[in-house]
């Protein structure tokens, strides 16, 4: 029997930004699975030259749009990279100028859940996230050839 979602649960959204350089050719990685594991969507993007800090947060805001999609209720964001976790937790402030209007998006893009999380995890545990990034970077590089 297919497994199904019920839309009102909620989510889980991996995400990974990955730099060749900083700043240098970037691409995101994300994932979008179910409580139980059923996985909704795999997504790679290229986003072009930037620094892997902007690239974490274009992870984020790409992967918030794509669950938005889904109408869930809640969202659990997993992140290997503690500056993004704890600037959006609270925890330290965001002083770049090129992050400033990343996080404002972001937040705003999260008031739409009636719940939501963001939790940073191992690179061990962000593995599959991190591999769609840099597949994505080694596919753009082929392409250059």
């Amino acid at each position: 029997m297919k497994k199904t979602w019920d839309r009102h649960r909620q989510l889980h959204l991996y995400i990974d930004g990955a730099s060749r350089g900083n700043p240098g050719d970037s691409a995101i990685g994300l994932i979008i699975k179910t409580p139980d594991g059923l996985i909704l969507k795999k997504k790679g993007i290229f986003i072009g030259e930037t620094t892997n800090n902007v690239a974490e947060y274009m992870a984020l805001l790409h992967g918030i749009c794509e669950s938005l999609r889904y109408k869930p209720s809640s969202l659990i964001i997993y992140s290997d990279s503690k500056l993004l976790v704890n600037q959006m937790r609270g925890i330290y402030k965001v002083r770049d100028d090129k992050l400033i209007p990343l996080y404002k998006k972001a937040i705003k893009l999260l008031e739409k859940f009636s719940a939501f999380d963001i939790l940073y995890i191992g690179r061990e545990e962000n593995r599959e996230a991190d591999r769609i990034a840099n597949r994505t970077l080694d596919e753009r590089s082929l392409k250059r050839l």
